[in-house]
């Protein structure tokens, strides 16, 4: 991935805007550890109403299995902060909200929850065409507000990356 620290997240969605818009396709999000801030960045330019169908923040267990179609055993087996839940959470976005391409999120903000092998800043990303999905666990440092925008921009730019 190419240096994103001298692109703002709002330079980013604006291309990503672009890129949509000329190619007809939409995205959803479903965002646990972001709680939303994806969309929020997203639907923040004006007219993203043309590509932007919805998200679903689904920090409970409950929602990730009741409306992603995540599995119990793979929630159970793995946690939620893991690269089976946040494929499912992609895969469960494209088919639930009826997009294109979706982006979902799943990690330890902090400033608890944290452990030696889900440190706090570890986040689970993974974006999906409806097709394949690529995943892809990072690690963030900062304040839970700094590891929430850096895990944003991070995955706006994941979405920018897959998006024809």
């Amino acid at each position: 991935m190419e240096n994103i620290d001298n692109t703002s997240t709002s330079e980013l969605v604006k291309k990503l805007a672009q890129k949509l818009i000329t190619s007809g396709k939409t995205i959803a999000t479903a965002e646990s550890c972001t709680g939303g801030n994806i969309a929020h960045n997203i639907t923040l330019l004006a007219g993203s109403s043309q590509y932007f169908l919805g998200g679903i923040v689904s920090y409970a267990n409950e929602v990730k299995m009741n409306v992603l179609r995540v599995s119990k055993e793979d929630l159970d087996k793995y946690g939620a902060v893991s690269q089976a839940v946040v494929e499912s959470m992609a895969t469960g976005a494209c088919k639930t909200i009826g997009s294109d391409y979706s982006v979902a999120t799943s990690g330890i903000a902090g400033p608890g929850g944290g452990s030696e092998e889900k440190p706090v800043g570890t986040v689970w990303m993974a974006v999906c065409d409806g097709r394949k999905v690529v995943s892809k666990k990072w690690n963030f440092d900062g304040s839970r507000e700094e590891i929430i925008e850096k895990a944003t921009k991070t995955a706006i730019f994941m979405l920018l990356e897959i998006v024809c």
